[in-house]
């Protein structure tokens, strides 16, 4: 096991499934078995069609999406499914690999301000070689046709000549400061346990941009004041829990993909402790377990390349689904539902079997359902509709 503290159980799931009843279900060509006693019936509804590459889809108002595409678009989508043209005002982004726009997340106060927050890829000025993780707000126009008033609010640092692990994704607290999970770009894994830089870590800083003064390292000599906790390898996952505790998850190398409570100014082993392996095989630093490294909630043996993360928290599926977490799968394409009570998973459950469509961002919506994003040149907004 990997590491620090010994009262929080660690669940390992492995991909069999368990199931006393299934119900299947084919929609716009995925197939589905959802395992599980007395299952809600539900049906996948296409919303969008025909976007490249989606990353992430934030709700507006009437029943609008923003959704953001890799290649460097952000669109709105109407309640109907048109798919608007690309808003103009988005900053030029590092578009190749992993990277590009990624996350988009409205303000809490989004009805009053049109303000959103969004993460990309972002190039070295000036022409120079490199990229980093940037966070930039900015005013949606009262047209929804442009982005105003842009600012990059934080910018990662180093940059460095990489096309992958950007992580990059977004959550306002209740206390209206923002998290934004970094990666720590692949071939500088070392600096996630290294606290002069921002690679492999999550941040926290106000919506201006600017250090809250309890942030755990602000008082630290040469530790960067916006670092939260740090030893993470590439988070592609963050979401609030019902009682406002922040849950991420993060890609292992060749295994042991993670769930992991970030708590301020603690260390998650990256890339000393894994529960995954070398590519092509072999052991990768200490193992499991080390002293004042903090163990994942839950992880997974092989890999499910997890994006995209949610818990529901309405009953439009019925009793037994509130309160689970949702967690996309890039690898599968499988939607995995996890029953979360007394500090652990109790229970995994594979939706969405068989379908050929990677999974990278789970929200739920205004309206109480879920809502998933497919990662490919023609990928597809959709829905979970109870049926």
């Amino acid at each position: 096991m990997k590491s620090g503290d010994k009262t929080r159980p660690v669940s390992r799931v492995t991909l069999t499934a368990q199931a006393c009843a299934a119900i299947s279900l084919v929609a716009g060509g995925w197939s589905a078995a959802l395992a599980q006693s007395a299952a809600p019936a539900v049906a996948l509804t296409p919303v969008a069609t025909g976007l490249a590459n989606p990353w992430a889809v934030a709700f507006l108002p009437d029943g609008q999406f923003l959704v953001t595409e890799r290649p460097g678009r952000m669109r709105v989508i109407q309640a109907t499914g048109q798919v608007g043209p690309a808003l103009d005002g988005v900053p030029q982004v590092a578009a190749g690999g992993q990277g590009g726009l990624l996350d988009v997340v409205t303000d809490a106060d989004f009805a009053r301000n049109r303000r959103i927050f969004f993460c990309f890829s972002e190039p070295a000025a000036g022409g120079g070689s490199g990229n980093s993780t940037a966070l930039a707000r900015a005013t949606l126009a009262a047209d929804a046709r442009s982005l105003q008033d842009v600012k990059v609010i934080f910018s990662q640092r180093p940059k460095v000549d990489s096309s992958l692990h950007f992580g990059c994704r977004i959550v306002q607290a209740p206390d209206g400061n923002l998290l934004l999970t970094l990666g720590e770009r692949f071939h500088r894994k070392d600096d996630a346990q290294k606290l002069d830089n921002h690679h492999g870590k999550i941040v926290r800083i106000t919506p201006d941009g600017a250090v809250p003064a309890d942030n755990p390292f602000r008082q630290r000599q040469g530790a960067l004041p916006e670092i939260w906790s740090y030893g993470h390898r590439n988070p592609q996952g963050a979401t609030l829990a019902p009682d406002g505790t922040l849950w991420m998850h993060e890609h292992g190398p060749q295994g042991g993909d993670e769930i992991n409570l970030p708590q301020p100014g603690r260390n998650y082993g990256w890339p000393v402790i894994t529960y995954g392996e070398n590519y092509g095989g072999g052991k990768l630093g200490e193992g499991t377990a080390k002293a004042g490294m903090e163990q994942p909630l839950h992880y997974w043996v092989p890999s499910i390349a997890p994006s995209g993360m949610a818990f529901l928290t309405s009953t439009r599926y019925g009793d037994s689904w509130k309160g689970s977490l949702f967690v996309g799968s890039l690898k599968f394409g499988t939607l995995h539902r996890l029953e979360v009570a007394q500090g652990k998973v109790q229970r995994e459950e594979k939706l969405l079997q068989g379908n050929g469509e990677r999974i990278r961002d789970v929200r739920q919506g205004p309206d109480g359902l879920l809502y998933l994003l497919t990662d490919s040149p023609n990928g597809r907004l959709l829905r979970l509709q109870p049926s």
